[in-house]
């Protein structure tokens, strides 16, 4: 009995272009061709190429298939290799699915960042991207803290800021600042790191100083960026006095 390409195909439920390929890379011996020029493949051409389809399935990488399929001494490490990236993209998947879950949960953005989907409806569009930033600068606690803030925060300001015009006069600016700073100072009393937050950082201080401040700029008008440093000032000053009127002092 032989076989045309087609119909090895169809028998190992692949396709003429994987045998193709497999030819390419040495995997499978090429057939001698019959007088009209067709290859006519064996049962030992159909066995190489099950075989072959039964380590592609494990996940083995096809530079790899020759040296397992011959039982190699390297064949344990790369099957072990090969558990290792599986078990990787489960939980990555499983991960994936649950975020779907709290997104479809929520009604949130799909795009929301991860964590903060109960919490999107507060979150602004520079907001939601200056997290996203977040994520790539600071570690998983630190995150978790920065979704508690969010959460904890019920007042309008940090809408208000959202919604504040690049061209905002002074007393606008200054009553939003006043408004913001007592909230940064519990963040900063409930939150330590936020003072110094080396210890929470994925990249170097470097990296993350000069990221957060190109993201800043971009991402919100002069107004608003004056309105979050004077709420800094405000907010530092405060944890200062002890006496100050808000009680957020130390």
């Amino acid at each position: 009995m032989a076989w045309s390409t087609r119909e090895l195909a169809n028998l190992a439920g692949t396709t003429v272009n994987t045998i193709r390929h497999y030819h390419r890379l040495g995997l499978l011996d090429v057939p001698e061709r019959e007088y009209n020029g067709y290859k006519q493949y064996e049962v030992r051409h159909l066995v190489r190429l099950l075989r072959i389809r039964r380590l592609v399935s494990l996940g083995v990488p096809l530079s790899q298939i020759g040296e397992v399929s011959a039982g190699g001494d390297s064949t344990t490490d790369a099957l072990v290799e090969v558990d290792a990236e599986l078990a990787a993209r489960i939980e990555g998947l499983q991960r994936a699915r649950s975020d779907i879950a709290a997104v479809l949960r929520d009604s949130a953005p799909a795009d929301t960042p991860a964590g903060f989907e109960s919490v999107a409806s507060r979150l602004s569009e520079a907001d939601s991207s200056i997290i996203h930033i977040y994520r790539q600068l600071y570690d998983e606690d630190a995150m978790a803290d920065l979704r508690n803030m969010v959460d904890a925060d019920t007042d309008a300001v940090g809408n208000e800021i959202a919604a504040l015009p690049a061209n905002a006069d002074e007393i606008a600016r200054q009553q939003l600042a006043n408004r913001l700073a007592p909230v940064l100072a519990r963040n900063m009393i409930d939150y330590p790191w936020l003072t110094n937050p080396a210890a929470h950082l994925s990249k170097s201080p470097h990296i993350t100083q000069q990221t957060f401040i190109e993201a800043m700029v971009e991402l919100y008008n002069p107004a608003q960026l004056d309105v979050l440093v004077r709420a800094s000032v405000l907010a530092h000053e405060q944890l200062l006095d002890p006496n100050d009127e808000n009680g957020v002092g130390r």
